[in-house]
């Protein structure tokens, strides 16, 4: 499916003249299951395919931005072009993991530099609770942690709903993280939490005039470490400069988040990785659940036109913010 999903990119390339990416609220976005997941698509055009599981995790991959063309890395699911580094293969386009699950690395995989270093844990997906179309699609699953042993460490659930409206289409990302075999110590450590992995021309170490910038006006590597509510990944895809920003909902815990956010290419949104960001050892990010007891992120992956002021993302941001969850 991967394969027959993005061999229609070329077809969509062609249909850019016409209004088939530039979707208004009637547009039909679709969800349908297959062996792998979950196909989305907006107006019968690819849009995004949720993967149950692609290396140590379910992922979402690929993405489709409002220009027709893939906005995260291809590389390692398939090979890529030359702008994209073989580097960091657990950077699988979008997912959600953590470098510190009691004491357990979720975020990095067993080859995770090119060579075995670490047992692997795995996210292993459970169920689907959800999964429909209409004005938006929505896909609701649930998702079990486990060690490299196999043993349960804790479970989530976690809800994708896809939209999309003139150009800009987005992916809300909201997950609630549940303690439901003991207590469960989310570590302080920068390898983290909800990522996405740019394409390769958009990063702002292919000097293509790709930039980071967030909602404080910090840009590229000066947005590293810092807490906004959002912030905005641009750069080229094809001829064309499209964006990713990742905003986070007032109500997400510990809102508003820090950013482990890197000019190769890395986008992630970390709420425990307070040491690091703030260089003090003597600070403690981590969290700690009872059994029993749970904690809800909420994230949306925002992809439009331009820069971050011709894309409206302060705009967009102050839309999502008032969104009741």
């Amino acid at each position: 499916m991967i394969v027959r999903l993005l061999s229609v990119l070329s077809v969509a390339a062609i249909l850019l003249g016409s209004n088939i990416f530039s979707n208004d609220a009637r547009a039909e976005i679709t969800a349908e299951k297959n062996d792998d997941g979950v196909v989305v698509k907006i107006d019968g055009q690819p849009f995004a395919e949720y993967l149950t599981r692609s290396g140590n995790k379910p992922i979402v991959w690929p993405i489709i931005g409002p220009s027709g063309k893939p906005v995260t890395r291809a590389y390692p699911m398939t090979e890529g072009d030359d702008t994209e580094h073989k580097d960091h293969p657990h950077h699988r386009s979008l997912w959600f993991t953590h470098g510190d699950v009691n004491g357990f690395s979720f975020w990095h995989e067993s080859n995770s530099f090119g060579k075995k270093i670490r047992p692997e844990c795995l996210i292993r997906h459970r169920e689907f609770v959800e999964v429909h179309g209409g004005p938006a699609a929505v896909i609701t699953t649930r998702n079990d942690w486990l060690d490299p042993e196999g043993k349960k460490v804790c479970e989530d659930e976690r809800t994708l709903t896809f939209g999309a409206k003139g150009d800009a289409r987005w992916i809300d990302f909201d997950i609630t993280l549940k303690a439901t075999e003991g207590p469960v110590k989310f570590g302080d450590t920068k390898e983290g939490t909800f990522g996405v992995r740019v394409a390769g021309p958009m990063k702002v170490d292919a000097k293509k005039d790709g930039h980071i910038v967030n909602s404080h006006g910090d840009v590229d590597k000066k947005t590293w470490g810092k807490q906004s509510p959002w912030v905005d990944y641009y750069g080229p895809t094809g001829d064309e400069t499209v964006g990713i920003a990742i905003m986070n909902h007032p109500s997400s815990f510990r809102f508003p988040t820090y950013w482990h956010v890197r000019t190769y290419g890395l986008f992630a949104a970390n709420p425990f990785g307070l040491h690091d960001f703030k260089g003090d050892k003597n600070l403690d990010g981590s969290h700690t659940l009872a059994k029993g007891d749970s904690i809800t992120l909420r994230y949306r992956v925002y992809l439009h036109r331009g820069d971050e002021k011709q894309g409206k993302v302060a705009a967009a941001y102050e839309a999502y913010s008032k969104a009741e969850k």
